[in-house]
This record gives C-alpha cells, structure tokens and sequence, in this order.
C-alpha cells in the first residue's frame, strides 16, 4: 500500500508567513493610508485630493505674489538700490539672469523669485559678494509692469523695448516655441556682453530657488565640477519635475541607484528580521526578500522623497547625467554659454520641439555633455504657463 505524506503546514515562526504578512500589511495597508497625501508617490489618491491642493497651492503663490510686492514697495520707499547695495566685481562669479513675461499679473512670479533671490544674497554675506542679479524682460508687448518695478532695484535689459510690432520677426508672432528659444539665446548672449561672468545661472521667472542654492553651487562648481570627467560640461541643470524622478524610468544610472537601494537596505532589514525573529543566522533568501521589499516600498512611496535626505550636506547632492525636460534654472559656464548660443541660432523650435528639447539635442549632435543635479536647487512654482493655455491648472 502506497503511503502518501501529509503537506506540512506553514508554522507561525516561518519565514515566508512574515514575509507574507509583512508584504501584505506594508503595501495593502499602511503605505496606502500615510502616503495617499504625497503627492509624488504611487499611492497618492489623485481624485480625492489634486483639485483641493491645487487650490490651496494658487492661494498661497497669489499670498506670496502679495508679500513679494510688498518686499519691493517697501525697499522703493526705503530708496534701497540693490546693486548699489552690494560692492560686485567687475567680472561676477555668479550672473544671475531671471528671464521674464508679463503673465498673470496677480501672482507676481518674478517679484517671489527676485525677492527670494535678493533675501538668500543678503544671508550669504560675504561668499556671495561676486554674485550678481539681471533681470531679461523679453515681453514683447512692454506690458511687464514687474519688470519695471525691478528695474529700479535690478539691472535690466529688455528685448523688444522701442521695437513696434511691425518689425517683429514673423517667427515671433507665429510660434510661442521659437519665440522662447529666440528669448533665452538673447538673455544668454546679453548676459555674456553686458558682464562677462565666469558663470551664468540662466532662471525663468517661476523658478523659486531653494535655501541652499548658494552654498550647494559653489561645492559643485569649485569641488565637484573640477573633477575631469565632470569639467566642461555645457550645462548644469538644476531642476527637473518631481514627476519624473521615479526610479523606473528610461535614464539607467537610476537602475542602478534603485538596485543599490536595495543591496544597502536589504543585508540591513535582513540582519534587523534575525535579529527580532531569533532566527540561526542571515541567508540568502531573507536578503533577497528584503532588497525586493526595499526597492519597491522606495518605488511606490517616491523617489523624490528620498532625494530630500541629501539637503543634508551640499556634499550629498547628486550629480548625474543630465534629462531632457526641462529649463527653469540652468547653470552655464563662459565657455558654455557661448557655444550655446551658436548652438541655438541653428535650430529653430516648434511644438514638441521646443528649447529643452533642442538643448539635449546638442549633446548628441555636437558631442557634448550635461548634467543635472538631484535634489532641484528651485521650485517650480508656475501653475499657469506663457506657451500652453491652461484655464484650471493642476499639480500634476
């Protein structure tokens, strides 16, 4: 008689059942209920919470388009020049280039971004005496009643002043997208001609900078930047969206950050679960258990909220082969910045063709190199755009 063996049942103490509950309590249940607010994260309840949180995001820009004019009226009244202000070289280290259009005026994106930029410039003190601020108005209606205010505190330059309409490039007035590249290679240009800077910070007006721009800059531009696979380079970028940061994405150096995720958090959860369980000793299957629970649990939470941890120090930020969208601050050095305006008098931009696109396409077409640095040294705070029509702008 053939005798059949009964299937041995999982005990409470085995491995696999804890690793079952633990997936399933992890991803099913707690993730889901503290991460369905963030934002950049798998879990995060799109209908439930993206029309209240854009709201609350236009009410505070329009409260701190408010404060930002106030800033300024209240240093017109003082009679505070800010060049004057500050002694700056004849030759800046840093050019700071805010590029700017007249666009929903009551938000006053270039004021917030003037105003933070002039508030960081003051606590820096003395490191940033060879920064200097320049303001590029390339509306071409001369409607920019910001810009004028600016130009009793700030250099200024605009492109179409005491140009009439007529004599308008028919590029300018028949694609949005040619019109900004032609923009930006002129705010570029005008900044080489106008101060000769060793570099140029080119920021468009709804690109607020963050607190540690200043210090994390010159420990990339004096440290890392040096370095001579790094040296050279056309361009540092300095922001790219939250959205886009995932680690399951086309850019492969963040394969393999989210698989070193996983090689460091694993051998690490692993020696924790031993420990708590008061199992013998590691193997090779609770490793792998856990370096898989490791980088999907970064995955689905964000990538862009472990970014954050590297605010730490300017030493931990990142610097990485750089992405093709998109363009609200980009650090040019001399050299750069000149072969970038050549660069750009030979293409011209279209829809889905525009300047961030045609900008990675030099990197190919003219064997160059660029990068981008993670965490965004600015946030981008321009819910309503000057090349798409957006009548109810979203977060996402």
């Amino acid at each position: 008689m053939m005798l059949f063996r009964k299937p041995r049942l999982l005990s409470w103490s085995s491995p696999a059942l804890h690793f079952f509950f633990l997936t399933i309590v992890t991803f099913g249940i707690l993730a889901p209920l503290t991460c369905h607010r963030l934002l950049h994260s798998y879990f995060y309840v799109r209908h439930w919470h993206l029309n209240q949180m854009s709201e609350e995001f236009l009410k505070q820009s329009l409260k701190a388009g408010e404060a930002a004019l106030h800033y300024f009226k209240n240093l017109q009244a003082l009679d505070v020049t800010l060049p004057k202000g500050r002694q700056v070289p004849s030759r800046p280290w840093l050019l700071i280039t805010i590029v700017t259009v007249s666009r929903q005026p009551e938000f006053h994106y270039v004021l917030q971004v003037a105003s933070q930029f002039h508030r960081l410039l003051q606590q820096c003190g003395h490191p940033c005496q060879s920064h200097q601020l320049f303001l590029c108005d390339v509306d071409w209606n001369s409607r920019h009643q910001d810009a004028k205010l600016l130009a009793n505190f700030i250099p200024v330059t605009s492109r179409f002043a005491g140009t009439k309409r007529v004599n308008i490039s028919r590029s300018v007035l028949t694609s949005t997208f040619e019109k900004e590249k032609q923009d930006y290679a002129y705010c570029l240009e005008k900044s080489l001609q106008n101060y000769n800077p060793e570099y140029v910070l080119m920021v468009e007006d709804d690109a607020i900078p963050e607190e540690q721009i200043f210090s994390v800059l010159r420990h990339l531009l004096e440290t890392r930047l040096s370095e001579p696979h790094l040296k050279d380079a056309l361009y540092l970028k300095l922001y790219h969206p939250e959205r886009l940061q995932c680690y399951f994405n086309p850019e492969p150096m963040r394969i393999l950050e989210w698989f070193g995720v996983g090689m460091f958090l694993g051998p690490l959860l692993g020696w924790a679960y031993v420990k708590i369980a008061n199992l013998p000793g590691l193997n090779y299957r609770i490793v792998v258990f856990f370096s898989l629970y490791s980088m999907g649990l970064a995955e689905l939470v964000g990538r862009h909220y472990l970014l954050e941890l590297r605010r730490l120090a300017p030493a931990l930020y990142n610097v990485v082969p750089t992405t093709q969208c998109c363009t609200p601050a980009m650090l040019f050095p001399a050299s750069s910045a000149q072969r970038t305006v050549s660069y750009l008098a030979e293409i011209s931009c279209r829809g889905g063709f525009a300047k961030d696109m045609a900008l990675y396409s030099f990197l190919q077409d003219k064997n160059e190199r660029a990068y981008v640095v993670e965490p965004n040294l600015v946030r981008h705070i321009g819910l309503y755009s000057s090349l798409r029509f957006n009548y109810k702008p979203k977060l996402l």
